[in-house]
Order: C-alpha cells, then sequence, then structure tokens
C-alpha cells in the first residue's frame, strides 16, 4: 500500500512528505497504553474485590493519561503523570508498593524516553525519592547523562528539588510478609523490620499468595502519543522480591524495558534477565520500522512486532513478561505469554478498555 501511495504521489507531482502528511490524516489525536505488570495473574486467585480494585486503578490512570493528553499536553507529561499515580498505589510494584530486597530495602528503578529526539533518563536503585519517574526525566532533561544510580542518583535529586522521602515511606505489609515468605523458602535470613516501619498487621493471605506467583513480574509502564504525533515511553518498578547483590533488572535499561523513536513506543514487565539479553522494546521498535520498509503495509505492525518477539524470541529463550506497544498511527497494542498482565488503553474519541486476562481483549 504504501509503493502503490508513493507512486501516486509522483505521478501527481507530490512530495514524499506530503504522502507522509496524507497517510496520517487518520491517525487520532492522541492514544496511551498501560500496564501494571504481568504474571500469573488467574481468575480463581482473585476476589471480586481485589479485581474491581485493580480495574479501577488502571482506569484511574488511563484517564490521568487522557486527561493530560486532550488539555494538549506533550506524550511525556502523560508518561510522568500517569507513573507517578502509579508510584503512589501500594497495589502495584513500584514506588509505594515497592517490593524488598532480600537486606530489606526498597530499591527503586525507572526510566524514561522521548521518541521525538531519542534523548533518554533512567535511574537504578534508588531509596528515597518519591517519583522515580521524575527522577528519570531529570537525568534525560537536566544532566549530560542516560543513567544515574544509587548515592549518586539521589544527590542528583535533592540538586534537582525533587520530592524525597524516608525509605519507610514505601513499606507495605504485604510486601514485608512476601520477602519472609520467599527468604523462608530460600532459606535466607530474615532482616530487622525497616526503621520507621509501622507495627505489623494482618494481611490478606489471598494477596500474599498471588504476589508469591506474580512477584518477578511487577512493573508499571505508558506509552504515549501526543497531539503532535510524539510517541514517549515510560517505566518503574521496584525490581523483584529478594533480590540481592544489587540486582537490577530491564526496567531502567534503554532498549531492554522502555524505547521510543518516532514510530514506535515499547514499555516491558517481565523476567528482566531476559528482557535485556534480547534487548526486547529496541528489538520490537525496529521489527516495526523493518515492517514500515516492506513492500507491503502490515496490518498493525506494533501488534505484529510484539507478538513476533514475546511469543518468539521471548518464549524460545525461556523468559516470560509481556509489553505494550504504540505505533505512530496511533494503534496500542499488547502482548505477553503469561496468564494475564494488569492494562489499559485509550485512543483519542474511543472508549477506554481495561483489562487483566489472557482472554480479554
Amino acid at each position: 500500500m504504501r509503493i502503490f501511495a508513493l507512486a501516486l504521489a509522483l505521478a501527481l507531482g507530490l512530495s514524499v512528505p506530503a504522502v507522509a502528511q496524507a497517510q496520517n490524516d487518520d491517525r487520532p489525536d492522541w492514544a496511551i497504553v498501560i500496564h501494571g505488570g504481568a504474571g500469573v495473574i488467574e481468575r480463581e486467585s482473585m476476589t471480586p474485590e481485589t479485581e474491581a480494585a485493580y480495574r479501577a486503578a488502571m482506569e484511574a490512570a488511563v484517564t490521568r493519561g487522557r486527561d493530560v493528553l486532550e488539555a494538549g499536553g506533550s506524550s511525556l507529561d502523560a508518561v510522568e503523570a500517569v507513573i507517578q499515580g502509579l508510584e503512589d498505589d501500594a497495589m502495584f510494584n513500584s514506588g509505594r508498593g515497592a517490593v524488598f530486597t532480600a537486606a530489606g530495602r526498597n530499591e527503586l528503578d525507572a526510566s524514561i524516553m522521548d521518541g521525538a529526539t531519542m534523548n533518554a533518563g533512567a535511574v537504578a536503585g534508588v531509596t528515597n525519592v518519591r517519583h522515580p519517574i521524575s527522577l528519570a526525566r531529570a537525568v534525560m532533561e537536566n544532566s549530560l547523562h542516560v543513567m544515574l544510580q544509587g548515592e549518586g542518583a539521589e544527590t542528583f535529586a535533592e540538586e534537582q528539588g525533587l520530592e524525597l522521602v524516608e525509605p519507610a515511606y514505601f513499606f507495605t505489609e504485604r510486601r514485608w510478609q512476601a520477602l519472609e515468605r520467599a527468604l523462608e523458602g530460600l532459606g535466607l535470613p530474615i532482616p530487622d523490620r525497616p526503621q520507621g516501619a509501622p507495627e505489623p498487621e494482618e494481611v490478606d493471605h489471598t494477596l500474599l499468595e498471588r504476589d508469591a506467583l506474580e512477584h518477578r513480574f511487577g512493573t508499571v509502564g505508558v506509552v504515549a502519543m501526543d497531539v503532535n504525533g510524539h510517541i514517549a515511553a515510560g517505566t518503574s518498578t521496584g525490581g523483584t522480591t529478594a533480590k540481592r547483590w544489587g540486582r537490577v533488572g530491564d526496567s531502567p535499561v534503554i532498549g531492554a524495558g522502555t524505547y521510543a523513536d518516532a514510530r514506535c513506543g515499547v514499555s516491558a514487565t517481565g523476567t528482566g534477565e531476559y528482557f535485556i539479553r534480547l534487548s526486547v522494546a529496541a528489538r520490537i521498535c525496529m521489527e516495526v520500522e523493518m515492517g514500515d520498509r516492506g513492500a507491503e503495509e502490515i496490518e498493525n505492525a506494533g501488534q505484529a512486532a510484539a507478538d513476533l518477539v514475546i511469543h518468539g524470541a521471548l518464549t524460545d529463550m525461556g523468559g516470560d513478561g509481556g509489553v505494550i506497544v504504540l505505533t505512530s498511527d496511533g494503534r496500542p497494542g499488547w502482548s505477553f505469554n503469561t496468564a494475564g498482565m494488569y492494562r489499559a488503553s485509550q485512543v483519542a474519541g474511543e472508549d477506554p478498555v481495561i483489562a487483566i486476562y489472557g482472554d480479554e481483549g
């Protein structure tokens, strides 16, 4: 189709940019797609109340992004606003809901990328920054670097005037008890309860059982396209329960957990070691680019590329997880090889889509 359009344009004396503009005429004003982590998420392990709470949280997230984009805000603004809200929601493994390391700490990772400029910023292992996604954006916009980690990243956050909190701010009883269970299973010692943590309280055991299944996959991410057609992507996570030795996963690694260019944006969630080795996020966007250069236009190229990588290379290597993807034609998509993934999307002029399980749209 694209070659036919190009030939027709040349015959009519039109420029190639004019064709590109014509092909974008059907593009929606804006679009957004969100994930809240993938894993063994099954109906039988979810109470109706918990399912309703997750659906409401995903709907609230997509509404935050929609409000930014409808007001003419940038895709970067939408990504940051949505992830900030998810970082404040203890149901998700980022910010206040972050899991604990084996040492009993919350170590947070995040990244963001601007597809229009291909600038990017990332942070790893921060412990006192309320919104790691905002720190990642500050790294992108206000430093010469792409990734900062640990104490250096925290010093930079203070210099940038970002909101700092005591580490106990991130403590949740649910994640602490999930850590205790994990360490007992690994035969590792349980660390002292963190300083400033509240007194122990009872936690719904169904949540703990589900956490035991989902603990490797918790991450939040957003890809958005604004009214200018610019795409941005971002990801934020607390990592994996009982991680050791300063482990860092794919979420802050540009090209693995987050990637955006002029055509495509991706945010990933899953077993980070596999996503890093396969450069999953960038690989999907490269597949979209190669599809654009093909002899025929691929219907929903982002979805096709995501499925190819997730159900192909990732699955073949033994990795598990999923991605969200958004292409410059305003088509959101997702692909995962787990039982479920918390996800939502909306395109200008359409109703939002909220889904959890593998058999949903």
